[in-house]
């Protein structure tokens, strides 16, 4: 007996009912495609990097478009984004970093990302202490996207050959071939005068001199009696004595400026996070053959780190979501991880990333981000906004700025002031 396959009859208005389903499920895939990312990375390494996230966006059917705002990352890009959010049209993520993510998770804005998180083990990956800065209430609301070790000392390896001296350890050892460098008529330290570098080589000083502890206590926490202490006026001291081997051209100077003064050896070391050595890395210099990256004195156990990231916004399109939620996983993912670092200079914020294709600088870094995670010196900048709200780190940033610039100044005056914004009101 021949069968024969029966289909089931469609009505006129079952089937444009099954048509209307199906020009639906095309609008719906249409709109999965598309991720509106606010960011400021236009140039070099940065720029190369985006191009990256878009091509594997891309594969996945997702179209990133950009959230443009004239002036990068300062208040007329913020400013854009508050309008966006109110008016209940927010983009699907925006580069915010440190405290402002919990800043804008108080106005019950940002996405709830612990699916993904759970997805990806990002409590595995990241370090107690990256994690606390992606959460809003104990939940995720930002994905990280790299890390950049503050506390770096750059050598010029010529520099170093010409005075017979060795990277220094401690903070005599520093001072010791400062004066060498000093008579040898090379430029000990390059410095650029602008109060974020001032704030950057103060922090290093303060880890270096008391301790991951100690830095907690008086940058972090605010401690009064940490601000007002032996330890603080050391750390002051140290500072203000480094300001006597710059030259008179670091007032106002940039740091890429400063750098290529440690690139042509016509200045010995500089303070600086591991971005400069993108700088070194462009001028064809090699790790350990032409410049050496070293930590900071008395700072070889500890780390403070300064990361990227973005946070996630509530999207009521379930397409949008499920875009946004490809954004999330593609910067977690060990393939961008590795990109993305490889052109900006910074290491990977998932430890479980293969360092076999970074360079030198970058693999101690990563060894250095590992190990201080697990003995709890692992700490956040404070100059570069990733442990205090701004308003706070701003007037710190003044005191430390007005203390390096005028010789008048006391310890026991910057430490005064330093106590009355820990005991202001924070709000």
């Amino acid at each position: 007996m021949a069968h024969t396959l029966a289909f089931p009859r469609f009505s006129a208005r079952r089937a444009a009912r099954a048509a209307a389903l199906l020009l639906a499920g095309t609008a719906l895939a249409s709109q999965a495609a598309e991720v509106e990312v606010l960011h400021w990375w236009t140039s070099g390494g940065e720029a190369r990097s985006v191009q990256e996230l878009k091509k594997m966006l891309g594969t996945q059917g997702v179209q990133w478009r950009d959230f443009s705002v004239a002036g990068g990352g300062g208040d007329a890009a913020m400013n854009a984004l508050h309008s966006r959010v109110q008016a209940g049209k927010p983009p699907a993520a925006a580069q915010i970093k440190g405290p402002a993510i919990q800043e804008w998770g108080r106005m019950k804005v940002l996405a709830n990302l612990d699916d993904i998180a759970k997805e990806q083990r990002w409590d595995m990956q990241l370090p107690k202490a990256v994690a606390e800065v992606m959460k809003v209430d104990g939940h995720y609301a930002a994905v990280p996207v790299n890390v950049h070790r503050v506390n770096w000392l750059w050598i010029s390896r010529d520099a170093l050959r010409k005075v017979g001296g060795r990277a220094p350890e401690t903070w005599n050892d520093f001072f010791a071939l400062a004066e060498k460098l000093q008579k040898a008529g090379i430029v000990p330290v390059a410095h650029g005068g602008q109060p974020w570098q001032d704030f950057t080589t103060f922090e290093t000083v303060a880890l270096g001199v008391g301790g991951a502890d100690f830095y907690r206590k008086a940058l972090i926490q605010l401690d009064p009696a940490a601000l007002k202490s032996d330890t603080m006026g050391q750390v002051l001291t140290t500072y203000r004595r480094i300001k006597g081997y710059t030259d008179k051209g670091a007032p106002g100077r940039d740091w890429n400026v400063a750098t290529a003064m440690v690139i042509k050896g016509e200045a010995g070391m500089q303070f600086m996070g591991d971005w400069a050595k993108g700088e070194f890395l462009a001028a064809g210099k090699q790790p350990v053959r032409d410049f050496i990256c070293t930590s900071a004195p008395g700072t070889s156990r500890a780390f403070i780190f300064n990361i990227d990231s973005f946070a996630m916004f509530k999207l009521q399109d379930a397409a949008a979501v499920q875009a946004q939620n490809a954004l999330a996983r593609t910067i977690m993912s060990p393939q961008f991880q590795e990109v993305f670092n490889l052109n900006k200079g910074s290491i990977p914020v998932g430890m479980g990333v293969s360092m076999s294709h970074f360079d030198h600088c970058a693999q101690e870094s990563s060894a250095y981000f590992v190990a201080t995670s697990m003995i709890n010196t692992l700490v956040p900048s404070v100059a570069h906004k990733m442990a205090l709200p701004e308003k706070v780190e701003g007037a710190i940033r003044d005191v430390v700025t007005r203390f390096w610039d005028n010789d008048a100044m006391t310890s026991d005056e910057a430490m005064d002031q330093l106590v009355k914004i820990s005991k202001a009101p924070k709000s």
